[in-house]
């Protein structure tokens, strides 16, 4: 069993950096897409981002494209989530996820095979 615990997350103002880390234990990540996902009070959870379990492939929409970074050091067994120009939009409970199978894409909820328990990252005007 898998388990994912973020770090990072706090409070800073509009235009502000933070970096989130994402620590797996039990399961080695290095064969498994890696992504994060947000979710905002009154709002469903959302896509941020994600990468391939080679590393070669990175995915963003465009409300953070040019602005959050993924990367991921499976060495470590860690993926990080550079946040930049941060907008008081991006508030929300940030959640790291694996994906549900060896080798396989994570690009949506329906690809997530275990989930962290959430980091809640606050951006002020």
């Amino acid at each position: 069993q898998v388990q994912l615990v973020e770090s990072g997350g706090g409070l800073v103002q509009a235009g502000c950096s933070l970096r989130l880390s994402c620590a797996a234990s039990g399961r080695s990540i290095s064969q498994y897409a890696m992504g994060w996902f947000r979710q905002a009070p009154g709002k469903e959870r959302e896509f941020v981002t994600a990468i391939s379990w080679s590393g070669i492939s990175t995915y963003y929409p465009d409300s953070v494209k040019g602005r959050f970074t993924i990367s991921r050091d499976n060495a470590k067994n860690t993926v990080y989530l550079q946040m930049n120009s941060l907008k008081p939009e991006d508030t929300a409970v940030y959640y790291c996820a694996m994906g549900a199978s060896r080798l396989g894409a994570l690009r949506d909820l329906r690809g997530v095979g275990s989930w962290g328990q959430g980091t809640q990252v606050t951006v002020s005007s």
